[in-house]
């Protein structure tokens, strides 16, 4: 629907995208004077942005929907048979967000030490869950046991020190003590399993989200899911476990929290053998974590899940009628009304399946940590569960020394010359690099339309005419400031430069154009990008625009935060462009779509030819538009990322996700795109690497 079709679309959009009640009339022809801003100049320095909300209103639309057919397919249900049905379903979907998984190889595990305590001795084990790949683990033993335990798999949370982090040594002494077997394991990117630690401080990253981030948003270039890569670490303990004498394979349960709560929900989507579970600290609903603005790491967006319609019980579902127990916080970040939502959806399923019983939500009084009544609720569930003891309190414990625990003579991995996740995806880049065959042409364009999921573009987009804001140093004395609904709910924000003053819609123009897609900001740029002034010079009889595609310039987030989280590693661009990935509908592709609506709009006021010139950030959608248009006669572009593949080979890298197609590498790269505007009189200017300043 464009706003034109009704005055509630356009209320509704321009409440939605920031502008107050008030600057509805800036589209309905109110003047200057009846909203007060007639005689209020802006300074050149203060940067235009009027559309803060627009992204995440965009957004917190598109994961309701999601959400709604979820919960629709939901309440369908109506006997066990469609509730085994349903089981079935999400067990299919989590399949086709986390596989395929690689093949098992030998643990080849090794004991590198004992620690003897009191009731108990823990082991310091060290398994490959791929080849040369260790993982760190401690393996908590009960002393005496005549017949085989119930064993636990432990998933730690993001702690510097992984599995020593006091939290989770007290769950495994308490479940030790009451005589289960547990093995708990570093995570990819803390304790002894830093992936970077061999890089300078200043360009190192940041131990476990950092990593975390590091890693997998790279993986995607490649076809790769962090989230999948951790959980094959907990399928490969879970492995080793059932491999020891002392446990009871009729009884092994999987717990963690925060980070260890993720891999713990993943964990029951992906593998068959737990009969319990104990998340802690993470099971809500995706709409809660987008609309109360929670940025999460990159393993704890599954790709295509929210296009998939799974929320996070239905992880929790794949594993149903086995007994379950949500652990959550009042006082969490992670929303305990959403943990509330999760368990009544599972709860009615377990009803249906006749094991109401074994479905349990218990939240505790404090705030986001493993404590001690979580881990109480949590041992009194899994001794319901097994008979192994009737405790229901935590046993008193004592916390080990870091490096007491460490299964390496000097707490890393590294020393033992483990391969790093990196390696991984710098060999799978150039395995595709080898087999992907050249594309050009139409084949070359069907490729880039399919990895970037464009819908298709009808009619031309409609606009409103923002009031021109004066004295921005811009190239010529005036513009005039069009907002473009390219899709309901979000748009473009694109400035026409001219001699003289024009307040109204774009006249009809059959001169050449210059359309310009800004890195950051087009009103920034405008007055500070060199290049744009020497555009203007050097083609007078062009009719210049300028372009934000959504998420940058006038539309650059204030979210998670504020506006000062816009280009931080855990902030609001890579915030929107996770949740693209979720939505199967990439952030990069997202913005494409706004440049080739914007030369639609071009094409319909009458320019035939247009001259395309982008910088950065930008210059990657205007790439795969510029391939895609056919009023695109010629395109510049100055700072574009060089490949794709040079990121996947590089350690170290600064473009943001936002920037990254999906499993790209499969099927071309930038250089092939750059190729095909060869007709377009293509040139570059100053291209960027890997590590060229691209924040």
């Amino acid at each position: 629907m464009s706003l034109s079709e009704s005055p509630l679309s356009r209320r509704q959009w321009f409440q939605a995208t920031g502008l107050s009640s008030l600057a509805l009339g800036m589209s309905e022809c109110v003047s200057l004077r009846a909203i007060g801003q007639e005689k209020r100049p802006v300074s050149p320095s203060t940067q235009l942005n009027r559309f803060p909300r627009m992204v995440q209103e965009f957004y917190v639309e598109q994961v309701r929907a999601a959400e709604r057919i979820c919960i629709e397919t939901q309440s369908r249900l109506k006997t066990k048979a469609d509730a085994e049905a349903y089981v079935r379903n999400v067990r299919e979907k989590i399949a086709r967000c986390f596989g395929p998984f690689p093949e098992k190889t030998p643990l080849n595990a090794k004991v590198t030490g004992t620690i003897d305590r009191d009731v108990y001795t823990i082991e310091k084990v060290i398994f490959e869950s791929r080849p040369q790949f260790f993982v760190t683990a401690n393996l908590y033993l009960p002393k005496g046991a005549k017949e085989p335990r119930p064993g636990v798999v432990g998933s730690c949370g993001h702690s510097t020190n992984g599995k020593a982090e006091a939290a989770y040594q007290s769950f495994c002494q308490g479940l030790a003590r009451m005589g289960y077997v547990v093995l708990i394991f570093d995570p990819i990117g803390q304790g002894e399993r830093l992936q970077y630690a061999h890089i300078e401080k200043a360009t190192r990253p940041g131990i476990g989200v950092g990593e975390h981030l590091h890693a997998g948003n790279q993986q995607f270039l490649v076809g790769e899911f962090l989230g999948s890569w951790r959980a094959w670490d907990g399928i490969r303990a879970l492995d080793y476990l059932l491999s020891r004498p002392e446990v009871d394979p009729k009884h092994v349960g999987i717990t963690g929290n925060s980070g260890g709560g993720t891999m713990t929900t993943w964990l029951c989507g992906v593998e068959s053998r737990w009969t319990m579970a104990a998340p802690g600290c993470f099971v809500t609903t995706f709409r809660r974590n987008l609309e109360n603005e929670l940025p999460a790491d990159t393993e704890q967006c599954p790709p295509h899940c929210l296009a998939l319609g799974l929320d996070h019980a239905d992880f929790l579902a794949a594993m149903a009628p086995k007994p379950i127990i949500i652990l959550a916080k009042e006082k969490d970040y992670f929303d305990a009304r959403g943990a509330e939502e999760a368990y009544h959806r599972l709860k009615r399923l377990y009803g249906l399946l006749g094991a109401e019983e074994n479905v349990k939500l218990h939240i505790g009084p404090t705030p986001h940590g493993y404590t001690q009544e979580n881990r109480e609720a949590m041992y009194q569930w899994f001794n319901r569960v097994t008979g192994v003891s009737d405790a229901k309190t935590e046993p008193k414990l004592t916390i080990e020394k870091d490096e007491t625990l460490w299964c390496t003579p000097r707490g890393q991995v590294a020393e033992l010359k483990s391969r790093t996740v990196f390696s991984f995806t710098r060999e799978k880049s150039e395995v595709l690099t080898r087999k992907r065959g050249k594309l050009d042409g139409i084949g070359l364009k069907e490729a880039v339309v399919a990895a970037l999921k464009l819908p298709k573009r009808e009619g031309v987009p409609d606009y409103r005419i923002l009031r021109p804001s004066s004295d921005r140093k811009y190239p010529k004395p005036h513009s005039t400031t069009y907002v473009l609904e390219t899709e309901k709910g979000v748009g473009a924000v694109v400035y026409r430069l001219s001699e003289q003053q024009h307040l109204s819609r774009s006249p009809k123009d059959d001169k050449p154009a210059i359309l310009y897609v800004s890195h950051h900001s087009a009103d920034a740029e405008l007055r500070e990008e060199p290049l744009l002034t020497e555009l203007v010079k050097a083609e007078p009889t062009a009719t210049f625009y300028a372009c934000d595609v959504r998420g940058v310039g006038e539309s650059r987030p204030d979210t998670c935060g504020g506006s000062n989280q816009f280009l931080a590693e855990y902030g609001n661009d890579y915030f929107y462009a996770i949740h693209g990935i979720m939505l199967d509908r990439p952030y990069i592709g997202q913005k494409t779509f706004d440049v080739l609506r914007v030369l639609d709009w071009l094409a319909d006021i009458g320019h035939r030819e247009v001259h395309l010139v982008a910088k950065g950030w930008g210059a990657i959608p205007a790439t795969f538009a510029a391939m895609l248009s056919d009023v695109v006669t010629r395109v510049t572009l100055k700072n574009a990322l060089t490949s794709y593949a040079e990121i996947a080979s590089a350690e170290t890298y600064s473009w943001p996700l936002s920037s990254f197609v999906p499993d790209v590498l499969a099927a071309f790269d930038l250089p092939d795109c750059y190729r095909a505007l060869g007709d377009k009189k293509f040139r570059q200017i100053e291209p960027w690497g890997a590590n060229s300043k691209a924040g």
